[in-house]
């Protein structure tokens, strides 16, 4: 393209002073470069919590202040703060893990964390319940293992994803490595990190501490992904920055860029709304590292700091125009992009169970429900360490939340195999259709945002379900369903064939129609409803789709052949 566009409104953006901004521009402008008041507040025993500013802060670091709300109107009573406590956020690309390093998760979340730990939808582990005198032991701790929290929360960019099944092609290793190399390229520069959590001396000099961010970072998060078709297990067009990996003659030899995707939206307000990433052409490999500058550096520039509900890169584009966009990217990058590769997905889920990978080694992904692993029925907690004390492999982390016991050699095979049957780790795959493709962001009691409960009430209307669908046959079929405690989407609801977002408590919106590999958002089938107008709504449409279904049709596609919903063409028209 690379042609002059017309002026855009820049009322918003970058080019304005802080004033007219949203406070938050001025709070990370004035920020000493992400260090404020952190160190300090640490050193505060009066309060459970970091003053002043240093929460916003803190997510910088990967780090969210939170309080445990089942407990929160009793300690208001009792005229007690809240109970406050952390949620720390790994920063893992890819959701690679070694042995050594799972171990390390393991032993900080037995130690500070309530002997739990949680995989994300983002492929990577969090931490909650970690109180304040406990925040730099455990980051040290990671430390230890070489691992970090920076970047995984703020206004910056977060985790970088990758499609992570080892073996469905030779190219794994190499998009994996993109990954690692576009999340330490793109995280913040500045030593702060070090100097608080790690004891470094801050040290003078005239070069800029954020050649990139600047002083007011990015307007809002940003989401960077790499996928390996056939599978799309990271949900390519949810991602900000999307990079679909293409082969040719069994070669890496670039990627189709897509822009522009992210879930987030807020009920009360219809000028916000989940968008799929739009396809922008294809660049060679060797313009990976450009591409990621341009693009975050045209939302760095352009995108809402006035409005944070419309800060994120999918809003600057439909506002400002995908051309002109475009325009703006190419000219910044001195090229322009090609026109898109062919391929196809063919799935967004895991494959659980052993496959034997074309790299001649073994790999199991094991369920985990709504990414928590703990000790319950099944000592998940205990049998995952037992494995990482004999294993020479990997662990991976999938986007829906499972784990990948990786690169399992026929040596080490029964070793493995031995410690999965004392711990009955394989039961854990032994689940229906429709729970081996769910997922359930956190949100009751630890989320300060969630307006109804998640992870926790997921797996009981699950049973509920299980049962409508062992009535009419369809136990086995795989239905992707997912919860999210709040409209703003972290579990990627609104593209799930069955999708159910927080009102109140005990009362969901719930959305029908989504596709069955992440290319299709869904929409809105009933509002504000409880859980037995959801039931009743469900148990009708099963029974249809067991009826009246064709050959190979997923439930996603049936809803809209059927009338329950019609198709969402674009974001924009997801609220009408």
């Amino acid at each position: 393209m690379l042609t002059p566009h017309t002026p855009v409104d820049r009322r918003h953006d970058l080019s304005q002073p802080l004033e007219a901004l949203s406070p938050d521009e001025t709070l990370k402008a004035s920020s000493r470069q992400l260090r404020g008041t952190i160190a300090t507040g640490l050193l505060d025993r009066i309060t459970g919590a970091v003053p002043g500013t240093g929460p916003k802060l803190l997510k910088f670091h990967g780090i969210y202040q939170q309080d445990d709300r089942d407990l929160r109107d009793e300690r208001r009573r009792q005229k007690l703060e809240p109970a406050y406590m952390f949620m720390i956020r790994v920063r893992l690309p890819g959701g690679v893990c070694t042995p050594a390093q799972w171990l390390k998760l393991d032993e900080l979340a037995r130690a500070h964390g309530r002997d739990t730990l949680r995989i994300t939808t983002r492929q990577t582990i969090q931490f909650h319940w970690v109180l304040k005198h406990h925040l730099r032991a455990t980051i040290q701790g990671l430390h230890d293992v070489l691992l970090d929290t920076i970047s995984a929360c703020g206004d910056d960019t977060r985790g970088v994803m990758c499609s992570v099944n080892p073996d469905v092609s030779p190219l794994h290793a190499e998009i994996s490595n993109w990954a690692r190399r576009a999340s330490q390229h793109a995280i913040w520069k500045t030593r702060a990190y070090h100097e608080i959590w790690y004891g470094e001396e801050q040290v003078a000099s005239s070069e800029p501490e954020e050649p990139f961010y600047g002083r007011t970072y990015m307007p809002r998060k940003f989401k960077i992904g790499f996928v390996l078709p056939p599978s799309n297990d990271i949900d390519i067009y949810a991602q900000d920055l999307g990079f679909i990996a293409i082969e040719e003659d069994g070669r890496l030899v670039g990627f189709n860029v897509v822009i522009g995707g992210g879930m987030g939206r807020t009920d009360s307000a219809p000028h916000t709304y989940p968008r799929l990433a739009s396809p922008i052409g294809y660049v060679p490999v060797d313009r990976v590292i450009p591409v990621i500058d341009a693009v975050m550096s045209v939302q760095r520039d352009f995108g809402d700091r006035a409005d944070r509900s419309h800060a994120r890169f999918k809003y600057t584009i439909d506002d400002k125009g995908l051309d002109w966009i475009v325009g703006e990217i190419e000219a910044r990058l001195g090229a322009s992009f090609a026109p898109a590769r062919p391929f196809h997905f063919t799935s967004n889920a895991d494959a659980v169970g052993w496959v034997h990978g074309r790299d001649g080694h073994d790999h199991l992904t094991i369920f985990i429900e709504n990414g928590r692993v703990v000790n319950g029925e099944t000592a998940i907690m205990d049998g995952l360490r037992a494995i990482a004390r004999v294993h020479t492999g990997t662990f991976r982390l999938t986007p829906n939340q499972n784990v990948i016991v990786s690169g399992v050699t026929p040596e080490a095979r029964p070793a493995i195999d031995a410690i999965l049957h004392e711990y009955g780790l394989l039961a854990l795959n032994a689940r229906s259709g429709l729970r081996l493709n769910a997922m359930a962001c956190v949100a009751l009691p630890t989320c300060g945002l969630a307006m109804a409960e998640s992870e926790r009430y997921l797996p009981s209307l699950l049973t509920k379900l299980e049962a409508s669908l062992a009535r009419y046959g369809l136990e086995r079929q795989p239905i992707t369903i997912r919860m999210s405690g709040c409209p703003n989407g972290c579990s990627r609801p609104y593209i799930a064939e069955i999708a159910l977002t927080g009102r109140a408590l005990g009362k969901y919106n719930l959305y029908l129609g989504g596709g069955a590999h992440g290319e299709r958002l869904n929409r809105m089938y009933l509002e504000n409803a409880a859980e037995p107008a959801i039931l009743s709504a469900l148990d009708g449409l099963f029974a249809r789709y067991a009826a009246e279904r064709l050959p190979d049709e997923r439930l996603g596609d049936f809803a809209i052949r059927a009338g329950y919903v019609v198709p969402v063409t674009e974001g924009r028209h997801f609220n009408d």
